[in-house]
């Protein structure tokens, strides 16, 4: 017959502070309920004897047994199981880890290797440290005059001693602050902007501006330096959009502007301005018609040599349908423009004939200067040149090729692959791209020094360069960089998000280091050893000479002969 079940009328006792409990029986088989918060009984509030301690320990083994007996809440049960038994032995390696890693850390004075946690090593491409931890989100290296930190991809910070310089990326492009000596300018995505320093010609200045709206710079030493603008209100400004002084008033209702001695005033720009200049008159009713001259005289240079400044003559009429330029007026070069779109546009001059009709389409080109031919039948699709200056054929998208003395160009299956070279007294350039920026390879060749220097970027996956002393340096992934080449600000707050991968070797040195997921595994290798780490430093393994040194759960196991010496030895492997 079954067993049956002993029944209690006991009320359970309501739990003095709250947390976890169970219930369990003492040695005298009374109920009771243990919280693990206070581990006391609810029913004297009072420190359990060890004999109740016993009973409440079996009374738990016996409630477990009985639960095990139900066929539904068995799988629960043997899960739960497991993961308990995972969960202690994690427990116990991190507790052994914590306590044994600084003790033979401080023993051998080794630096961390717990990577992607936090590893700490030698450059490879030069001399100097670096430290990294959480995977790519800190870093701080040192590496001669020259220090840098960042928190990618939040902030960055680098200064150079040597130059005195200093560089600050908040969030990168979006705050920044560059400092070159004095100079020195700070800025928020390019809208909100504060810069100074010292002018070329002496002094100094400040500038202060919130674009497009307020516009601002200080002087001490020069007071005519001085400006102030609000737009569209009222102001002047200096050096700006390539003028020597903006003046304005209820801006575009009257823009003055200057650039060397030309004096252009603007009403209700831009349909209608007058300009006048050193033997220069001009007019426009933009885009009616317009008109402007200036007569050739001569005169003196900084060098102090007197030269002919060219004059001209230029009109306008219902732009863009047609124009008609003078220009070389006094020079040996005096030529002829005239332009009625879109029927044709002819040019003429003592260097350069063109012709084009049914502009821009069909056209011939005669360059004395430079010495080709060139015809569109029709433009840009069929081009042919011939000349010691340039000679090609162009059959575009499908073939394509141009070259002279010192430059080079060819398409296939524009823009699938494109090829442009040049060369130069002292460098040669060659570059390969694949459609726009997804492949480029550039090559460039120091001539003087014989020396060669490369640059692969294959979007999205990887880039790789070689400097011209024979360094190389691999990263992938690689999302940004081959948009933005060589732009430091990039490769430091962004690129070691998704630089899975990184490799580099030293020509001179002959060293060489991989770096695999943030340093979870990473190798270091030099002429006379090799240093592995794997997992967090668990496990590493360092060659020096004819031994090496191996390490697991950072507990050293010893020395053992390196391959290549073992079986010079004899030694069984």
């Amino acid at each position: 017959m079954p067993r049956s079940k002993r029944r209690h009328s006991i009320e359970p006792p309501k739990p003095i502070s709250k947390g976890l409990h169970f219930w369990g029986r003492n040695a005298e088989s009374r109920l009771l309920r243990l919280d693990a918060t206070t581990t006391q009984t609810s029913r004297a509030a009072r420190p359990l004897h060890p004999g109740e301690g016993v009973g409440c320990l079996r009374g738990i083994c016996l409630w477990l047994l009985r639960r095990l007996k139900n066929p539904d809440l068995r799988p629960h049960f043997l899960q739960i199981t497991s993961v308990l038994k995972r969960c202690a032995l994690f427990l116990s390696a991190a507790i052994v880890l914590s306590s044994v890693a600084p003790l033979r850390a401080a023993e051998s004075s080794l630096p961390w290797q717990v990577g992607p946690l936090f590893q700490e090593f030698s450059l490879t491409l030069s001399k100097g440290t670096r430290f990294e931890a959480l995977g790519p989100l800190w870093s701080h290296q040192e590496k001669g005059n020259e220090t840098e930190w960042a928190v990618a991809p939040a902030v960055s910070y680098r200064f150079d001693r040597s130059t005195d310089s200093q560089e600050i990326d908040f969030l990168y492009p979006l705050i920044s602050y560059d400092r070159f000596g004095m100079e020195y300018r700070f800025h928020i995505f390019q809208w909100f902007a504060i810069s100074g320093g010292e002018n070329i010609g002496g002094g100094s200045r400040d500038r202060f501006q919130i674009f497009p709206f307020y516009f601002q710079q200080r002087s001490a030493e020069d007071p005519s330096r001085n400006y102030t603008a609000l737009l569209p209100f009222y102001g002047s400004m200096r050096q700006k959009m390539f003028r020597d002084r903006i003046d304005f008033v209820l801006f575009p209702l009257y823009v003055e502007t200057q650039k060397r001695d030309v004096i252009t005033r603007n009403y209700l720009l831009p349909f209608f301005h007058l300009r006048r200049g050193d033997q220069l008159r001009g007019w426009q009713f933009w885009p009616l018609g317009g008109h402007e001259e200036k007569a050739a005289f001569s005169q003196t240079n900084s060098f102090d040599q007197l030269e002919v400044s060219p004059g001209h003559s230029k009109t306008f009429g219902l732009w863009p349908l047609y124009s008609s330029d003078r220009t070389g007026v006094g020079t040996d070069n005096e030529g002829t423009f005239v332009a009625i779109i879109p029927f044709g546009a002819w040019q003429r001059s003592p260097k350069r004939d063109s012709s084009t009709y049914l502009w821009p389409f069909f056209s011939f080109v005669e360059d004395r200067e430079k010495g080709y031919k060139e015809w569109a039948t029709p433009w840009p699709f069929v081009v042919t040149s011939r000349g010691k200056g340039k000679t090609g054929f162009r059959f575009w998208p499908l073939y394509g090729r141009a070259y002279n003395d010192s430059m080079e160009n060819r398409t296939l299956l524009w823009p699938l692959w494109r090829n442009e070279r040049s060369k130069a007294s002292a460098i040669e350039r060659e570059r390969s791209r694949s459609m726009l920026f997804l492949y480029s390879d550039v090559k460039e060749k120091n001539v003087q020094a014989n020396t060669i220097g490369r640059r692969v970027d294959f979007w999205p996956f990887y880039t790789w360069k070689r400097e011209f002393d024979g360094s190389e340096r691999l990263r992938a992934l690689s999302l940004v960089e081959p948009f933005v080449p060589n732009n430091k600000s990039v490769e430091r707050n962004y690129s070691p998000l998704w630089s899975i991968w990184r490799s580099e070797r030293n020509a001179k040195t002959q060293e060489s280091s991989v770096s695999v997921f943030w340093n979870l595994y990473r190798q270091a290798t030099k002429p006379s050893s090799t240093k592995r780490t794997f997992l967090f430093g668990l496990y590493q393994c360092e060659g020096a000479g004819a031994h090496r040194t191996y390490r697991l759960f950072y507990v050293p196991l010893g020395k053992r002969p390196a391959e290549g010496h073992r079986e010079a030895a004899g030694t069984p492997p």
